[in-house]
Order: C-alpha cells, then sequence, then structure tokens
C-alpha cells in the first residue's frame, strides 16, 4: 500500500534491529540440533564426560544468549508497533477530518469507525509480527533446511518432497482467504452499524415497543459475522492439520529411513536425533508461516480498506494566498446562479438558480416549507458542500477560494440536529472560543437564556455532561448550542430551526438578545415558525428549491402567496389581513 511508505521511511532502523535480534535468535535456536548431535555420537557414544559437560555449557550459554536476543527483540517490537498503530490511526483521523461532506458520505460511518479501530489493530499487529515469529519462522525454515542438508544428505530427500507440498498448501491458502477476510470485515462494519442505530435510536425503540425488531436485526448482523468467520476458521481448520500432517509424515520417513541407514551402512543415531530436531523446527515453521499467511491475508484486506480511505481525494479546493478583508464592516453574503445537488451532484437539484444577497449586519430569516432548500443553502456558506454551479461571494471574495477552515473561523452555527459533546458545561461553550473567559462563557449564556438553569445546577458550569447531552432536556442543548455560538463573536451566524423546542416567551428573550448582540453581525434565521422570523429585516421565502420572495413580512403578505398560506396555515385567515391593515 502506498500510505504505508511513510511509515517504512520512519520506522525502517528500528525494524532491522528488531529482525537482527530476531535473527540472533533463530542462530541460536539451529545450533542447539547439531550440539545435541555432536554430544550423542562423540560424549556419549566415546563416553567422554568432560566433552558433553562442555558442549552442554555451550548449549546453556547460546540458550541464554537467544533469551537476551528475544528479549530486546520483544521491546524493539512492542516500541514500534505501537507507535506505527498510533501514527496511522491519527493519520486516518485526521485525513476523514480533511475530507469534505461529499467524500465522507461515500462511507458508512459504521465503516470508518471499524477502519479507525478493527482495520488499524490487524495491521499493527502483523507488523509486530513481523518483527518477531513472523520473520522468525522463514530464517527458522530455511536455516533448518541447510543445517538438515549439511548434516546428512541421504535424509535430505525427504525434504524435497515435504517442503514443496507445504508451499502449494499455503499458496491455496493465501488465495482462498483473502475474500473470505475482506468478507468478515465488511460484516463487522453491518455489526457496527446496527449498534450504533440502536443506541443512538434507544429513545426512540423503547417509545414505539420495537426492541424485538432491533433484536432481530441485530440478531441477523451478528449471525452473517459468526457465518463469514465460521468460513475463515473452517479455512484454518483444513489448512493447519494438513501441513502438520504433512510435516509428520516426513518425520515418521526420517526416523524409517534413519533405521534402516543405521542398520545397513552404520549412520550415527545423533544425525537422525538432530535431523528430526531439524524437521520439528521446520513444522513448527511451516505452521507459524502459514499462520503468518492468514494474518497477512487479514491485514492485507485491512490495509485496503484503510487505503480507500486514504486515496480519497478531496473535491474541495482552494487558493492557499485567498484570504478575507480585515476592514469592518464584515459579514456580506451573495450568492449568484447557485444550484445544488447532493452525491457530488449526480442527484436532483436541491438548490436551483439561487440569487440572493444578505448586508452585514443584516437579520436574514429564510422560511419554507420542509424540503424547500433551506438548510442546503446555508450549509454552503461554510463550504459544507460546494455549489455545482454559480458562485457564492463572503465580503467579496468568492468562498472557492478560501481554505475551509480559515472561512470558518467568522461562521458560527447553531445546528437543526443539537450536538453536545461529553465533558462540562463549559468546556462545550468553549467549543465557540477556546480562551474564553468565565465572564464571557456566563455573558453567552445569559443572551441564550442557559444562565439561570445552569446555575441550579449544583456544579454550575462545571456540570458534567453525558454523550450527545443526554441529562439535559432538548430546549436546554439548544440554549446552550446557541451560548455555544454566541461566545465565537462571528462576523455571520447561522441559526438553523435551533429553537424548535424552546416556548414563545424563551424565543422571544433570546430573539431580543440576539438584536443587541447581532449588532454588526450578519445573522440568518431559518424557521419553521413566522413569529421566529417576522421581524427580521428581510425574509427569504424558499420553495422547491427556489427563492419565491424576498422582502419584509409586510411586503410578503401582499407579494408572495407561498408566505401567505404559510400564515394562514399558523395563524389563520384574519392574521395576514390584520397585519396588512397596520
Amino acid at each position: 500500500m502506498v500510505f504505508m511508505n511513510k511509515y517504512v521511511r520512519k520506522h525502517w532502523k528500528l525494524f532491522l534491529v528488531a529482525v537482527f535480534f530476531v535473527m540472533l535468535e533463530a542462530l541460536a535456536d539451529l545450533l542447539q540440533p547439531t550440539i545435541m548431535s555432536r554430544i550423542l555420537d562423540i560424549g556419549v557414544a566415546e563416553k567422554r564426560l568432560d566433552y558433553v559437560l562442555r558442549m552442554g555449557g555451550l548449549m546453556l550459554i547460546i540458550t541464554a544468549f537467544g533469551a537476551l536476543a528475544a528479549s530486546i527483540r520483544n521491546i524493539v517490537a512492542s516500541h514500534v508497533s505501537q507507535k506505527f498503530g498510533t501514527e496511522l490511526r491519527a493519520d486516518l483521523f485526521e485525513k476523514i477530518q480533511s475530507l469534505s461532506f461529499t467524500n465522507i458520505e461515500r462511507f458508512e460511518r459504521a465503516s470508518l469507525i471499524t477502519r479507525l479501530t478493527n482495520d488499524v489493530t490487524q495491521v499493527q499487529n502483523f507488523v509486530n509480527g513481523l518483527m518477531r515469529i513472523f520473520v522468525k519462522a522463514p530464517l527458522l525454515c530455511i536455516g533448518s533446511l541447510i543445517m538438515a542438508v549439511r548434516l546428512n544428505m541421504d535424509l535430505a530427500v525427504v525434504l524435497l518432497i515435504v517442503v514443496p507440498i507445504v508451499g502449494v498448501l499455503v499458496a491455496i491458502n493465501l488465495k482462498v482467504g483473502f475474500a473470505r477476510y475482506v468478507n468478515v470485515q465488511r460484516a463487522l462494519d453491518n455489526v457496527n452499524r446496527v449498534i450504533r442505530e440502536y443506541l443512538s435510536g434507544i429513545r426512540v425503540v423503547k417509545a414505539f415497543n420495537r426492541y424485538d425488531h432491533e433484536a432481530e436485526k441485530f440478531d441477523k448482523a451478528n449471525t452473517d459475522y459468526q457465518d463469514k468467520s465460521i468460513q475463515v476458521t473452517r479455512l484454518l481448520a483444513i489448512f493447519n492439520p494438513s501441513i502438520l500432517l504433512t510435516v509428520n509424515f516426513g518425520i515418521v520417513a526420517v526416523l524409517w529411513l534413519g533405521a534402516w541407514r543405521v542398520n545397513q551402512h552404520g549412520m550415527q543415531v545423533g544425525h537422525i536425533v538432530a535431523f528430526v530436531n531439524y524437521m520439528t523446527q521446520i513444522l513448527f515453521a511451516l505452521l507459524t508461516i502459514s499462520m503468518v499467511f492468514n494474518m497477512f491475508v487479514r491485514a492485507k484486506a485491512s490495509a485496503t480498506r484503510i487505503g480507500e480511505v486514504f486515496s480519497e481525494i478531496n473535491e474541495m479546493t482552494w487558493n492557499d494566498a485567498s484570504s478575507l478583508p480585515i476592514q469592518r464592516p464584515r459579514g456580506r453574503i451573495e450568492f449568484a446562479d447557485v444550484s445544488f445537488a447532493y452525491d457530488g451532484g449526480v442527484g436532483k437539484p436541491i438548490l436551483k438558480d439561487i440569487n440572493l444577497t444578505c448586508l452585514p449586519g443584516e437579520t436574514v430569516g429564510i422560511i419554507g416549507s420542509t424540503g424547500s432548500g433551506k438548510s442546503s443553502l446555508v450549509s454552503l456558506i461554510p463550504r459544507f458542500y460546494d455549489a455545482i454551479s454559480g458562485s457564492i461571494l463572503v465580503d467579496g471574495v468568492n468562498i472557492r477560494e478560501l481554505d475551509p477552515s480559515k472561512l470558518r473561523d467568522r461562521i458560527a452555527i447553531v445546528p437543526q440536529n443539537t450536538i453536545l459533546f461529553s465533558g462540562t458545561i463549559a468546556e462545550n461553550l468553549r467549543w465557540g472560543h477556546e480562551q474564553a473567559t468565565r465572564e464571557e462563557i456566563e455573558q453567552a449564556a445569559i443572551m441564550a437564556e442557559a444562565h439561570g438553569f445552569v446555575n441550579a445546577f449544583p456544579e454550575s458550569y462545571e456540570t458534567k455532561l453525558g454523550q450527545r447531552g443526554v441529562n439535559l432536556s432538548g430546549g436546554q442543548k439548544q440554549r446552550l448550542s446557541i451560548a455555544r455560538a454566541l461566545i465565537r463573536k462571528p462576523d455571520i451566524l447561522i441559526l438553523d430551526d435551533c429553537t424548535s423546542a424552546l416556548d414563545t416567551a424563551t424565543e422571544t428573550k433570546i430573539k431580543q438578545s440576539l438584536k443587541a448582540f447581532a449588532s454588526g453581525v450578519t445573522c440568518l434565521i431559518i424557521a419553521q415558525r413566522i413569529t421566529s422570523v417576522m421581524d427580521a429585516d428581510k425574509i427569504v421565502v424558499m420553495d422547491d428549491g427556489e427563492v419565491v420572495g424576498v422582502g419584509t413580512h409586510k411586503e410578503l403578505l401582499t407579494s408572495c402567496p407561498i408566505y401567505m398560506e404559510i400564515c394562514q396555515s399558523q395563524f389563520g385567515k384574519e392574521i395576514p389581513h390584520h397585519v396588512k391593515s397596520e
């Protein structure tokens, strides 16, 4: 994989250090059968106790040397693999962060979670194994073959039969196993997706008493994961015993052939013992190599999935030299013939030929029926998506030329779906401004009508929130979300239907605070209720992705039939006429 080159360049020196100590460990293991052979053929056969003690002492020294090399190898391998895994996970997270919404939506969220966790772990484990048994096994296998051939050419004939058979079995295992391991990871994606959906919607599940349905859905995904995993396990159950059987047949053949050679040609017994030891080493080495290939197949499948994220090219580009003007007033927004569709412009157009100007410091209400494109319109301003045609200018600069992070520094958004994070209330509010003082936090909370209920908690602003603010009501979460945006002191403030859970009195107080705060701030308010936008400087009426009316409340009551319909649906027929006569 191309993305691995970075980590190879960074860690190759320590990797080679680990491999060097693996080689020393393997050398220590390879020397012992030969020494044992000499002890039997010389020391025992000739009854030379001094030779036995001397060579036995040498074996102990070599064993201690091998143990020391193994310890150093373990320390280095663990350090390199853990650091590699941490860096890979961090780089993958950073890559996901850098992608546009269009790029991210090509992957399921559950799949991205699996790639960040399980897939990275699979690759990390393989890298760790490379510096341990995965390198040692081939060295032992090749070294044992060389030592065995040097020891006795006659018995080496058995190896010429056994090794090719095992090689064919490993090759078949590799070819058949890859697709199955890919399927296992995809099945794991599906399990994560089902769990994530259930935990996110647990209140709805309980409210509609749909536990049995969710349990059945999870059971289906879990059973599929089980079936895919069993397929892989069956593969191992076939190939590993096959390799074991083949090598054991080889050991039997060595014993039979060696016994015959001892009787007929006086072969030394020590050679047979050493040869059997080498065959045993070859057996375990080949079993390890088989396991290596199985882990390689799994790691390759995981690396392929990680590589798909790294190879994703961000469709959002910009000119590094471009920047927004510093002088005041700031916050002018212009839409010029803007059209937009999701799925990279392939899907049905959501916005069609939008022409709209929002002046600095102006409060603009955006209203329309569900699905009219209100949220899609404002999501283009901070470049969550790029328009498929036309241009959007902020303070006279085309936002396609701007670094999205610098553009978003001037924008604060209160999203339609309120998201709070685990941590204290103060930490959540400082998402808007990291260096905000306690006074600034309290001032923003006061404007958002949140200070009262926050102070009612025993720990006030240090109250811990659960994930997504589960220990708060919907209205409380919305008010904290508004406070988080206000503390940013932006040039452009976007409120996306963020008062739906508030009562009218609280909403009115927040609007009054916003009016005082928003002096010089371009404020875009998306709402379903007329009362939320009727006192705005300008109201934009949208229908089916088009702007069908722009003006004040009074102007639209006489010029925009769709706005009149919305008013009639919310207030009754008397209200519009009453307002017109004022």
